[in-house]
């Protein structure tokens, strides 16, 4: 990662008076032009599998039916995207910030959501089968009738979110935040609940 140093300088002896990097300022305006570059290819058609899209702001960006496979997008900034019937099937998405983003229909199997934020994002229909959601917070998230069989959301934050009909064999929900979710009509068959807090949950 490039880091730039800035002198503010005394206007009159020349001698620096604070020195400031500014690796944030030259991270975030390449972290635009990428969400930018994103955005055209997608209007394009391009072929955006296994692209490098670590870090890319694509705040309120249309993907939808975007092929993402396999892409990394670990830290992409993806709040209010629409990304529904995209394909991001073993794609990186650690710790990207997908609040409030909708993802009806997206296939997400495989896909590493590992610290992700994913507050009151719409996922219903969702296909997250073998998805890694550990640590990832899904409060108020919508999961209604989405496929998590098998997958990993081990200490996952789901306060208040709504997993109406969803499918969770097999998944590992040990020390996951259920405080406040809505189960009903979830198939939990197989699911590791253990230690899970399951305060208030219906």
């Amino acid at each position: 990662m490039n880091t730039e140093q800035f002198e503010v300088k005394n206007r009159y002896t020349g001698e620096d008076q604070f020195t400031a990097k500014i690796t944030t300022a030259l991270d975030m305006l390449q972290s635009v032009k990428l969400g930018l570059a994103v955005r055209l290819a997608q209007q394009s058609d391009a072929n955006l599998r296994d692209a490098n899209l670590r870090g890319a702001y694509l705040r309120g960006a249309d993907l939808r039916g975007a092929d993402l496979r396999d892409a990394d997008l670990d830290g992409a900034d993806l709040r209010g995207a629409d990304l529904r019937d995209a394909d991001l099937g073993d794609a990186d998405l650690r710790d990207a910030d997908l609040g409030a983003a909708y993802l009806g229909g997206t296939y997400l199997g495989g896909a590493y959501l590992g610290g992700a934020d994913l507050r009151g994002a719409y996922l219903g229909d969702a296909y997250l089968r073998d998805a890694n959601l550990r640590d990832a917070d899904l409060r108020d998230a919508n999961l209604r009738d989405a496929d998590l069989r098998d997958a990993n959301l081990r200490d996952a934050d789901l306060r208040d979110a709504y997993l109406g009909g969803a499918d969770l064999r097999d998944a590992d929900l040990r020390d996951a935040d259920l405080r406040g979710a809505y189960l009903g009509g979830a198939y939990l068959g197989g699911a590791d609940l253990r230690d899970a807090d399951l305060r208030d949950s219906l």
